[in-house]
């Protein structure tokens, strides 16, 4: 700041000035008027207004430098503001660039860059593509622009963002190598059990082209989907991705992903683990080999008849966590219900099926009884609901579908064509699953004791909560883009994204909702003030107190100045 001396036909005004970039532009801001001379040598007994106005502006400087100078916004209610220019930015971002650059993820892009010779900045569009499939999850062309709202402008153009998703398409494999040794490093990975599973992803197109084919949509979708195989290591973070073939068995999906692993992650002995529907005898064997081993889930009701008479019959149950020299054998349609809710029974059988030798683990719980009773419940309620109502609603129901409780009769006792179709609850249908309430097997090759193989089995939720937020928090589908590298590269943004999040998590100890940290991330937004710095236009919550402690730099005074907010662009990238 300096003190600057205007003067005119009538009197001399010293007023305090600073040079600013407003709108990119170098210019003067008058910071105060001090007043004429004529008046401050009546305010100042004398004393020299010139002098006096140049150790003022020093205090002014020093206490500016503090973060201790108190500063007047002055705005006009009659003056429109200036019109094309943004004075509303995005910060939360800067939190996940942290992550992003703690990743190295900007020296992969530096390494792909110099072998590839690009003439645009793949760092900047693929940082952007992340920062913005979490906060503002859009199409390429919206996030080109949305991304202006960041503090740091995008340096490149639309066409760059489709040539670089060309690029990233070839270079997924690379990537994620790369993204394991580095993140390793910096987090470290639990490798010793990694989560396999498998889901799919629809296009609004009726074509069938490349990786967009025909399939079994998890979604019932009449669309061409992609399927996209996923592997989560033992702490609940992404560690590597696959593409196929919407038309592909989810069961050839897993070996040729686990294949890339263990070539280019370096990983030999870990413990897969999967649901029945990737559980296939082939599957299995791949991992009973090289120091490998298995945990998938069993259907009780696709037993063979004689393992599934003796998983079901009440008699001859251990209760898991009582000490080996206490253990007696249970009957649990005997036990006191009061006593044993929170308790899990087992009773298990080393098994061959297809020349492998295998341990089926079969578990019995009473809060798990009631839930199945609760959902199935519930499920029951809206079946008879749509009886009631508009059973004309009624197509083929899956599995899992509360439609599977209602029975429809369309022919007479005599087998005669009716008249009109009659719908009824299926009593029997209802009465058939009961009997399977409460139970719960795994099948695995392990000798661990049942305990640890049953908990390492009930962190499989945690792969299916990472494709829910891929597909509603992140939108991640529909897929709007055609070329197959494009796509890969799209689920690879996807990927990235869900690793920082997950980062991001749990360094926040686990204490927020996927929700809440997206939500407040988006909200985080700040209002320009030209010369001056940025207001804050966000809440102060808990959880904002908590991200600024973790990442060690805050954003949360009344006023961050332009220097101050430099330095803290400097810390996220640290």
């Amino acid at each position: 700041m300096t003190l600057t001396i205007s003067k005119s036909k009538n009197s001399t005004s010293l007023y305090v000035t600073k040079s600013v970039r407003v709108a990119g532009k170098k210019t003067s801001k008058v910071v105060e008027k001090l007043g004429t001379v004529a008046e401050l040598e009546k305010e100042l007994n004398g004393r020299d207004p010139i002098e006096w106005g140049k150790e003022y502006v020093k205090e002014l400087t020093r206490r500016e430098q503090e973060g201790r100078r108190e500063i007047i916004i002055k705005c006009l209610p009659h003056k429109q503001i200036d019109k094309n220019v943004n004075v509303l930015y995005s910060g939360g971002y800067l939190f996940l660039q942290r992550i992003y650059h703690d990743l190295g993820i900007d020296k992969i892009c530096k390494k792909i860059s110099e072998r590839r010779k690009f003439d645009y900045d793949i760092d900047s569009v693929l940082s952007r593509l992340v920062y913005g499939r979490i906060i503002f999850p859009a199409s390429k062309l919206a996030t080109c622009e949305l991304s202006k709202k960041f503090f740091e402008q995008p340096n490149f153009e639309v066409q760059h963002i489709y040539r670089a998703l060309e690029a990233l398409g070839e270079e997924t494999d690379f990537i994620q190598a790369e993204l394991y040794k580095r993140s390793a490093k910096v987090i470290g990975r639990n490798a010793g059990v990694l989560y396999y599973d498998c889901t799919n992803y629809f296009f609004e197109i009726e074509q069938e082209e490349g990786l967009k084919q025909y399939g079994c949509s998890k979604e019932h979708r009449p669309n061409p989907i992609v399927q996209m195989g996923l592997f989560m290591d033992g702490d609940g973070l992404p560690l590597a991705f696959s593409v196929q073939k919407g038309n592909t068995n989810e069961q050839a999906t897993l070996k040729p992903l686990e294949k890339k692993i263990l070539a280019d992650f370096e990983l030999s002995r870990f413990v897969v683990c999967t649901d029945a529907g990737l559980s296939s005898a082939a599957n299995r064997r791949f991992n009973d080999i090289g120091g490998r081993a298995f945990i998938t889930t069993q259907s009780v009701k696709k037993l063979k008849k004689l393992l599934k008479e003796w998983a079901l019959d009440s008699g001859g149950w251990l209760l898991s966590g009582e000490a080996s020299d206490r253990k007696k054998l249970y009957d649990i349609s005997k036990i006191e219900e009061a006593q044993h809710r929170g308790s899990t029974f087992y009773k298990e059988q080393w098994i061959n099926e297809g020349k492998l030798e295998q341990r089926l683990i079969v578990t019995y719980s009473i809060k798990y009884r009631d839930y199945q009773r609760r959902v199935r419940g519930g499920q029951i309620g809206r079946a008879e609901k749509l009886v009631e109502t508009n059973p004309a609603k009624l197509k083929k129901a899956n599995q899992n579908d509360y439609k599977r409780f209602i029975s429809k009769i369309s022919v007479t006792e005599y087998g005669e064509v009716a008249e009109n179709e009659a719908y009824s609850i299926n009593k029997e249908a209802i009465e058939a699953e009961e009997i399977y309430d409460g139970f719960y097997a795994v099948c695995t090759n392990l000798e661990d004791d049942v305990a640890s193989v049953v908990k390492v089995n009930h962190r499989r939720w945690e792969i299916e909560e990472c494709f829910r937020i891929m597909k509603h928090e992140f939108k991640a589908r529909p897929v709007y883009v055609k070329r197959d590298e494009r796509i890969k590269a799209h689920f690879m943004t996807c990927f990235i994204s869900l690793l920082i999040y997950r980062i991001l998590e749990k360094r926040l100890g686990g204490k927020y909702t996927c929700t809440q940290i997206i939500k407040e991330l988006r909200n985080m937004n700040f209002l320009e003030v030209p010369g001056e710095g940025y207001l804050p236009a966000y809440t102060r919550t808990d959880f904002t107190d908590a991200l600024h402690d973790v990442f060690g730099f805050r954003t949360d005074y009344q006023i961050v100045s332009h220097g101050d907010m430099k330095k803290i662009i400097g810390k996220s990238k640290k």
